[in-house]
């Protein structure tokens, strides 16, 4: 019995040390610059991770949102894959629901589907996104509206 209360001890001392480093520790990538772009609202920040060339496809960056941030609709030729990294964000693609989508969550972006993403009115929201160059670069096209951004359902 002894043994077990200290087993459960050391097991339950070990979490809690593991949990306070993961609340502690640094980014893994930095966040990147503040973009300056005009194909979006709101404060983003970007960090290209690897970009594109005729060995290894595709171009992989970290976005970052504050609260509200929200690109305008686009289309990638090549698709694009969303791995959520941070916070709740919103995706849509054109004529159907947004779908809200939280940190662990991985998105699909078909290609030539017109679409936009961006972080939740009250979280921010990040992501490493991985985008084949080959086919073409980013559409874009025009500013998602206050009525689809607030279209949640």
């Amino acid at each position: 019995m002894r043994r077990k209360l200290q087993i459960i001890a050391f097991a339950l001392s070990l979490v809690f040390v593991l949990r306070s480093q993961a609340q502690t520790a640094e980014p893994i990538f930095p966040k990147g610059e503040l973009s300056t772009a005009k194909n979006h609202t709101g404060n983003i920040w970007l960090k290209e991770l690897s970009v594109g060339d005729s060995t290894f496809d595709p171009t992989i960056a970290l976005a970052t949102y504050g609260a509200g941030a929200k690109l305008d609709w686009h289309v990638h030729p090549g698709g694009q894959v969303l791995l959520i990294t941070e916070g709740t964000g919103y995706y849509q693609e054109r004529g159907k629901p947004i779908q809200v989508v939280h940190k662990g969550d991985v998105i699909k972006c078909p290609p030539g589907v017109e679409h936009w993403h961006g972080a939740a009115p009250t979280s921010s929201f990040a992501y490493i996104a991985v985008t084949p160059t080959q086919k073409g670069k980013t559409i874009w096209l025009e500013p998602v509206s206050d009525k689809d951004y607030h279209h949640v359902k």
